[in-house]
């Protein structure tokens, strides 16, 4: 039996899985496997609400197992370490982590075979060189970083709380894309429920101080200006500082220095300012890379190097009407998912399928709980809409809708949706532990 094997379950890789599962996998016509080196499955957008604590990633989480089971095919969990074209293997390293160990072997290191490999691997934190910001800049790639990111706001808020005074909490942010921006007025939505609760450090107005730095001369560069501009107006109706056109040149433990020679006091540092695929890309026996370590593609999405590789999503570099590059974001990642399903059926089958084509259905961007702005493609005139306000916040909610219904069957995302509403109406609006 042909033999499909996903690396990555993030959202273009999970969504594969699941569609190749239900078509080949229920029917016996191919064994489908993913593989990732997480347990679960949280959607990445949401990750700024995690470490913000107004989102519980517990009820939000898809577990892999489960899903495999619902939707016929198998998961592996470990992490791609090693590549061998030639044997038509991959490597896994070993799992480690126990409940009282975190060094303790779960899972032995593994070989995989397949036929075809998809790699959906996502991408990391690109730090660009800075000296010192992987050392002391806490970033959101994972989830698992998101909650080291919320439980040092907890911790910080508290230790300043119990210390008395009046110091100020200062969080800075950099990178003024799309997570930072988001993070700056979630954060904002967390000091209201910490005033709420009685975590706030001293219970006055102001004391989180929330500074966004962009290295750029505006706020979202790969949107439309007006929505940058609006963007940026909004978060300085927060209360946040925004910093642009003065590039940070060094990170320090509680402190930032940028190119114009402003040093700014930081509590907590996050780095949100760009992304590269993960490194273990450029060491695939010999697979293509660009540098930013993205597997080339062409417009099938298979790797320039092997016709039995194929790449999706954030780590793929696929080129988008010959000039761009198709952008790293969510939507991208859906419709290769959704491309993919059908050319692999085709290609078991014999059968040629057309090449990839990315459509551009605009950006929204979320600015707290009832806010976001972003713009829309217009069919008609090919143009974008700009929208912001209930409007595009309400856009925006059903994203993740759209993500869940891409991943579950209707009934199960209908029932995780209630479920969630249930909870919000019964538990606080932010994570207080």
């Amino acid at each position: 039996m042909h033999r499909i094997v996903i690396v990555g379950g993030g959202a273009g890789g999970l969504e594969l899985a699941t569609r190749l599962g239900d078509k080949l996998g229920r029917a016996g016509k191919a064994h489908i496997t993913l593989i990732d080196r997480s347990p679960t499955h949280v959607w990445k957008p949401l990750l700024h609400e995690v470490a913000a604590g107004s989102l519980d990633a517990h009820v939000h989480q898809i577990e892999f197992a489960a899903q495999a089971h619902w939707h016929h095919f198998n998961f592996v969990r470990g992490e791609l370490k090693g590549l061998d074209r030639s044997s038509k293997t991959i490597d896994i390293a070993t799992v480690h982590g126990g409940a009282f160990d975190d060094k303790a072997e779960i899972l032995p290191s593994r070989k995989v075979e397949y036929d075809t490999l998809v790699l959906a691997l996502g991408s990391r934190t690109h730090f660009f060189g800075v000296h010192g910001a992987e050392e002391h800049a806490i970033t959101l790639d994972t989830l698992e970083q998101a909650e080291i990111l919320r439980r040092r706001l907890l911790a910080t808020c508290a230790r300043k709380r119990t210390a008395g005074g009046n110091d100020d909490v200062n969080i800075a942010i950099i990178g003024g894309g799309a997570t930072g921006v988001e993070l700056a007025a979630e954060l904002r939505r967390m000091e209201a429920g910490f005033r709420k609760y009685g975590l706030h450090p001293n219970g006055k107005s102001g004391d989180i101080k929330i500074s966004l730095l962009e290295a750029g001369h505006r706020l979202l560069p790969a949107l439309p200006e007006r929505v940058g501009q609006t963007a940026s107006s909004i978060l300085s109706e927060l209360g946040i500082e925004v910093s642009v056109a003065d590039p940070v040149i060094e990170v320090a433990d509680g402190r930032i220095q940028t190119k114009s020679g402003r040093a700014i006091t930081s509590d907590i540092t996050i780095w949100a300012a760009g992304i590269k695929a993960p490194g273990v890309l450029a060491s695939l026996d010999g697979l293509a890379v660009n540098r930013i370590n993205q597997l080339k593609v062409g417009r099938t999405l298979q790797s320039e190097t092997d016709v039995d590789i194929f790449a999706i999503g954030d780590c793929a570099s696929c080129s988008w009407n010959g000039e761009r590059m198709v952008p790293p974001r969510a939507q991208a990642a859906h419709q290769q998912a959704v491309y993919l399903s059908k050319a692999l059926v085709s290609r078991l089958e014999c059968r040629v399928s057309d090449e990839f084509s990315y459509s551009d259905h605009g950006s929204l961007v979320s600015l707290g709980p009832s806010a976001a702005v972003g713009s829309l493609l217009h069919n008609s005139t090919g143009g974008y809409i700009f929208v912001k306000g209930t409007f595009a916040k309400l856009l925006y909610a059903t994203l993740y809708r759209k993500h869940l219904a891409a991943v579950s069957t209707l009934n199960r995302a209908c029932a995780s949706l209630i479920i969630h509403a249930i909870r919000r109406l019964t538990m606080p609006r932010v994570k207080l532990h």
